[in-house]
């Protein structure tokens, strides 16, 4: 049932057209304007009759507030005794739906908002479908960018730039229909996250962009963004098994206005350079405009080679190998794999299997410390999934492997939990 909003002074000519529409509809009653606005503001009524004639706000002022308040035109009425058809034009010249003489009879005053309200929810739907991403059923580019920059102007809140992590493998080993899956599925998961008064749209490709309204407080964003996460990991699991070993996720750069700006465009800017901070950092979680400018990563011009440096160089080396994520780790492979044929001689690439799948708890993670802490710190380590591991292994040839090996073994042994778990070890030159 729809809400209709009757306004009229006259108390004879309220109570009949209540009688009249309370049949079919929901009917919200006032008797001047001033109380009109009060219960449109509360209720949002999906139609409003009014008379034209009343003191004080009149019909036409009060159609101009309503329209004013609202963001999307609410279909208006207009009821009047006076004959003239100048106040007729008028009324429509202002936008009005329809416009009916006093005494009104049912059968016609039924019918016309009948018509009126079907007209309007198959615009509605068409306007809903032009803003819509086909395959998400989010907002698309240009609704969320129109919509979210209404909000950011007008209400506080928290800019969301969600961004997936590692999404290009899905596609190239598990095909552009799983990655459409993925992509479908990760929009119901934000769906999930955000209220009924907040906004999401996708940006393209797996880029997404949202809209939490009132929200001020970092640690919301976080537990949002694990949630996405937690989700979306235990949804790509069911769909391409439990041992797909894609480290899939998302990482999220926020801004909050109006405390760090109202403008659109800038707030994307910043939001931007918070994302960058996430993906530089581990990814799979939530990074802040603050943190971004505190790091130096906010745009300046002249930034120095020094000053460069600082912001690109590890903040606090730990003894052993590097522990790298899988697109750090696929960076580093993929640049050594540019190097002549000589030089790639002399990098070994080794992967490590433990023999019980899932390993017990704790294990994966003994194993992984284990061979950070027995490599050099020229080396990088990346552990793919919960049994496998991968080692660039830097001027090494088969001599240097086979000594590592036999040091990593006397190593794992000499942990306790070892006699419960062994490996498996494969090496390939890069040459």
């Amino acid at each position: 049932m729809k809400k209709i909003l009757i306004v009229d002074d006259e108390p004879f000519m309220l109570k009949l057209t209540e009688m009249i529409l309370s049949k079919k509809h929901i009917v919200l009653s006032a008797s001047s304007g001033s109380e009109a606005v009060e219960i449109f503001e509360r209720e949002r009524p999906d139609l409003v009759l009014s008379d034209l004639r009343m003191p004080g706000m009149d019909g036409y002022e009060l159609h101009r507030c309503l329209q004013e308040k609202s963001g999307d035109p609410v279909p208006f009425i207009f009821m009047t005794g006076d004959e003239s058809d100048e106040s007729e034009s008028k009324g429509f010249e202002l936008g009005a739906a329809d416009y009916i003489r006093k005494p009104v009879k049912a059968d016609v005053l039924l019918r016309r908002i009948d018509n009126i309200l079907q007209s309007h929810d198959q615009i509605r739907g068409l306007k809903k479908a032009a803003s819509m991403d086909p395959m998400t059923k989010l907002l698309n580019k240009g609704a969320a960018q129109k919509e979210i920059a209404e909000l950011c102007e007008k209400v506080p809140g928290a800019l969301m730039m969600i961004d997936l992590d590692n999404f290009k493998l899905v596609n190239d080993i598990y095909g552009h229909a799983m990655g459409d899956r993925i992509l479908i599925r990760f929009s119901e998961i934000i769906r999930g996250m955000i209220r009924p008064v907040d906004l999401a749209g996708r940006m393209g490709g797996d880029e997404f962009l949202a809209y939490l309204q009132d929200v001020k407080d970092p640690a919301i964003v976080r537990e949002k963004t694990a949630y996405l996460n937690e989700e979306l990991l235990a949804s790509a699991k069911e769909y391409m098994g439990e041992d797909m070993g894609i480290p899939l996720g998302a990482s999220v750069g926020a801004v909050f206005a109006p405390s760090q700006g109202t403008d659109f465009v800038q707030l994307c800017r910043r939001a931007d350079q918070a994302l960058y901070t996430v993906k530089q950092h581990g990814k799979h979680g939530a990074g802040f405009y603050e943190e971004a400018r505190l790091e130096g990563l906010e745009e300046a011009p002249g930034k120095s080679v020094s000053h460069m440096q600082k912001i690109l160089g590890e903040r606090h080396p730990e003894p052993g190998a590097l522990l790298l994520d899988f697109n750090r780790f696929q960076g580093i492979y993929q640049f050594l794999a540019r190097q002549d044929n000589h030089r790639r001689t002399h990098i070994q690439l080794l992967q490590f299997t433990l023999n019980s799948n899932p390993p017990e708890e704790g294990v994966a993670e003994q194993f992984r410390e284990m061979l950070v802490r027995s490599l050099r710190s020229s080396d990088c380590v990346m552990q793919n999934g919960m049994s496998q591991f991968f080692v660039l292994l830097m001027n090494a040839g088969e001599e240097e492997c086979r000594i590592l090996e036999e040091r990593l073994r006397r190593n794992w042994e000499s942990i306790s939990v070892s006699a419960r778990c062994g490996y498996d070890c494969d090496a390939e030159s890069m040459g």
